[in-house]
Parts: C-alpha cells; sequence; structure tokens
C-alpha cells in the first residue's frame, strides 16, 4: 500500500490533536519540517537516497500514538496500531523505532503503561529489524526537536534528562544518539545545524 500523502498525514495529526491536545503536535510538526529538510540535504549529496516527502509524513506521525491521550510508552503501542489498522506498516514501524537508537525496551524515558505482553511484543519488533536511514531520521529528527523548531542535541537531551532524570541508560542513549547525528552529518556533507532554521535561537533559551 502507498504511504500517506502530505495532505492525508496532516490531516490525520490535526485530528489526534483535536483529540488530545498539546505541546506534541507541534513537536511532531518540527520533527516533519526538519526530516524534510536533512532528508533534501541527502539527496542533494547522494540523488535518490532518501524521499524528502516521506520523511515528511513519517515525522508528522511518529507520535500519532498520543491521540490516544496522555500515556507514556503506550502511546509507542498505540501509534503502532493505529498505523497497522491503515494499512501503513512503514508509518507503523516508526512509531515503535523512533524512541529506541538503543534496541532495548527498557531504555524509554517515561511510564511503562504497557502489558507485559505488549512490552515483550516490542522488544521482539526491536531486535529483528534492521534500522534503516528513515528509522534513524526519525531517531535523530526526535532528538533535536522542540515544539519551536529545531535545537542542538544536547539541548533536547538535557531536556529530557529534567522530566525524567538520568537512568542507568542515559549514556548509552545520548552516545546512540549522537552517533546517529554524526551518519547524517557524513551524509549531507555538513554538519546538519549548518542548514536547519533557528536552530540557535532555539538552543539558547533557558530550560529551568
Amino acid at each position: 500500500m502507498r504511504i500517506l500523502t502530505i495532505t492525508e498525514a496532516e490531516k490525520e495529526l490535526a485530528l489526534a490533536a483535536q483529540m488530545n491536545p498539546g505541546p506534541w503536535e507541534q513537536h511532531s510538526m518540527s520533527v516533519a519540517r526538519n526530516a524534510r529538510l536533512i532528508a533534501g540535504q541527502v539527496n542533494s549529496v547522494t540523488a535518490g537516497k532518501m524521499d524528502s516527502d516521506k520523511a515528511y509524513v513519517m515525522g508528522l506521525l511518529h507520535d500519532i500514538g498520543r491521540r490516544a491521550g496522555i500515556t507514556g510508552i503506550l502511546h509507542i503501542l498505540d501509534g503502532y496500531d493505529y498505523m497497522m489498522g491503515l494499512g501503513q506498516e512503514e508509518i507503523a514501524r516508526i512509531c515503535l523505532t523512533h524512541s529506541f537508537p538503543v534496541r532495548d525496551v527498557n531504555t524509554f524515558y517515561g511510564k511503562y503503561d504497557c502489558s507485559p505482553e505488549q512490552k515483550s511484543f516490542l522488544q521482539q519488533y526491536l531486535e529483528e529489524r534492521e534500522y534503516d536511514d528513515y528509522d534513524m531520521l526519525i531517531q535523530l529528527c526526535d532528538a533535536i526537536s522542540l515544539p519551536g523548531g529545531a535545537c542542538i542535541m544536547e539541548k533536547r537531551l538535557v531536556d529530557v534528562a529534567f522530566r525524567h532524570g538520568l537512568p542507568e541508560f542515559t549514556l548509552d542513549k545520548w552516545r546512540a544518539f549522537l552517533n546517529t547525528k554524526k551518519h547524517f552529518d557524513e551524509l549531507c556533507g555538513c554538519n546538519i545545524y549548518s542548514f536547519l532554521p533557528n536552530i540557535l535561537e532555539n538552543s539558547s533559551v533557558n530550560l529551568v
């Protein structure tokens, strides 16, 4: 089945935000815009490697499970189930992988409000998939996208740490995010921060 169009994805996000209003909508739009810019830069270096519209749609819908309400890890599984119900397997995959640069279900920041069976399913899913550049791109953009736009990764990671503390897996997860940024710096032929708009302004805002 074809992936949702941009218009269709934007309608899905708008409906979801009506069901559960919150800053996650603006965050999703920020992830989408940054994913499209980075995919476009990758294509300027290696023609045809990535589809910037596909990257945008995946960014818009990576958190679509939040349509069901305020949840922790359950939003990942809710998003997967919803997208699978629409026949959108590629986007469903992104719903599951976007929070896991380390393929360990125990590296999630937040509440484990899923069943043991759902947690087991998610772990098995992560172990059985080879991440492609779209998985990694949305992981990257999730880690550099505030509701108001892009910021340097360290600001976003510290923002998460203020909200969730510093679990024992923190350094492993940060290293994975930084390695993902390095991967896309290489694909883009430059530091991604050099072309993402307003990144310096967003990165200078106080977190506390």
